[in-house]
């Protein structure tokens, strides 16, 4: 049994003034959790006027509290400043785009203080709005760091819940119970990742440290799905799943593992930012071209053997006599002085005249220009990596210290996924090559995107 005597609801808010009036509106209709509890929201450098708004309608209200920052903290800063200003032995997160059904707080409280003292987080079931599809509960997470909801738009008739009390790999974030001392000594939300995958990350730490996750299907609440996250624009949310899953393998495969994965997890990077490069932008397919196979040191049949003769550029003309003073006196008498001084000083700095008219050469060759937004931003996840090598080494120190409990442990558990999830990874998960880099031992799952969510909801 965990002790629990006050819960600490914290909302996050960026622009979402008018998720606020229905989030909070819910909190306010709460049975009696049986503990005393409040709430804060953090209005997270909006601009659509929700400081003035809250304070108009709960400016009076002693159970609400209003933090405000000046700038965008992002999910993790944002929230890691309202554990820092919770009074509760626990503190709920509970996204702002939600409704909460009335026993919502009473379930998570109840589930929390019937579980064992290793019980460090409490996860709570997440429905579409209209109540009918499943968006969160069970997650799983893939072998390079980035991860799933399980079942997610999946029909609750048919979406797979696990049942009060079963374990989890990680809570999400948006409906969550989490003992605040641990979630302070596991080091809170890691305020690098901005948004997305932090409660991956959190729960990882909470299980390598000696803790555990587990769900009561009775919390559930309401979401629009994406309403916030919608804000941040497609591709930049892109950067930061592609760079936070990094980040998450990094600092949590213990030592040893994770040298092994290391050689997988790199070259689905590489094989996607290839990908990417090929097929997204024009000149891509140049990132095909293998230039000893027929281009250069004669090394097979040259690439212009294929081209029709009308399209080969003529022959270079013969080179022009070096000049002599009998030239330079022919020239003179041609031209006149300043002429030819005017068209030396041409040649001098490279302009040269305008050729004479003849056949056109053929275009220059098709190289590559990058402008597709995917691919700028999974490039900018590798200016990010490498700019940031240190700080991810500490981090990654500091979670390793903690370590309670092996990966192994926790993967007996919860099997790492294999999931073609991009273009080209179906071709490259299934190559032999790519099977040999995997270590041997490492428990997987494979599995299909159709597999683990729904396309049709």
């Amino acid at each position: 049994m965990s002790r629990l005597d006050r819960v600490s609801v914290l909302v996050l808010s960026w622009n979402g003034r008018h998720h606020l009036e229905t989030c909070l509106a819910a909190l306010a209709e709460q049975n009696d959790p049986g503990v005393d509890w409040e709430v804060l929201v953090l209005d997270n450098g909006s601009t659509d006027g929700t400081a003035e708004w809250m304070e108009r309608a709960y400016g009076r209200d002693p159970k609400i509290r209003l933090v405000a920052s000046p700038h965008n903290l992002g999910f993790c800063g944002g929230n890691n400043r309202l554990v820092a200003e919770a009074r509760g032995d626990a503190v709920a997160f509970l996204n702002n785009d939600t409704r909460p059904r009335p026993d919502w707080l009473a379930a998570l409280v109840d589930a929390y203080r019937a579980a064992p003292e290793d019980v460090a987080a409490v996860s709570g079931k997440i429905v579409s709005w209209e109540g009918d599809r499943l968006d969160f509960a069970h997650g799983v997470m893939t072998f390079d760091g980035h991860a799933f909801q399980l079942d997610f738009r999946r029909p609750l008739a048919t979406a797979r819940i696990p049942q009060a009390g079963a374990e989890l790999p990680f809570a999400c974030g948006g409906n969550m119970l989490v003992r605040r001392a641990s979630f302070l000594a596991a080091g809170g939300f890691d305020e690098s990742y901005f948004a997305y995958l932090e409660d991956v990350d959190l729960g990882w730490r909470l299980w390598s440290g000696g803790e555990r996750v587990v769900f009561t299907p009775d919390a559930t609440v309401h979401h629009r799905s994406s309403a916030t996250s919608d804000l941040l624009g497609l591709y930049n949310r892109g950067f930061l799943f592609e760079r936070n899953a990094f980040l998450t393998a990094f600092k949590n495969y213990e030592p040893g593992l994770w040298e092994r994965i290391l050689p997988a997890v790199m070259l689905t990077f590489l094989s996607r930012t290839q990908t990417l490069l090929v097929e997204n932008n024009p000149g891509g397919s140049t990132f095909r071209i293998d230039p000893y196979a027929g281009w250069i040191a004669n090394t097979g049949p040259s690439p212009l053997s294929a081209v029709p003769p009308s399209q080969v550029a003529p022959a270079a003309p013969p080179a022009r006599p070096p000049w002599t003073p009998r030239h330079v006196a022919a020239k003179w008498r041609e031209h006149g002085p300043r002429e030819l001084l005017r068209r030396g000083l041409l040649k001098a700095i490279g302009r040269g005249l305008p050729p004479p008219a003849g056949p056109a050469a053929p275009a220059a060759a098709d190289y590559p220009r990058i402008d597709d937004e995917r691919t700028v931003a999974q490039l900018r996840v590798v200016h990010y990596l490498l700019g940031h090598l240190d700080g991810a080494a500490a981090a990654r120190a500091a979670v390793q210290r903690r370590r309670r409990r092996s990966d192994r442990e926790i993967f007996d558990r919860f099997p790492p996924y294999l999931v073609p999830t991009y273009p080209g990874d179906q071709a490259l998960f299934d190559s032999p090559g790519f099977q040999s880099w995997l270590p041997a031992g490492l428990p997987l799952v494979r599995s299909t995107l159709p597999e683990v969510m729904d396309f049709g909801g």
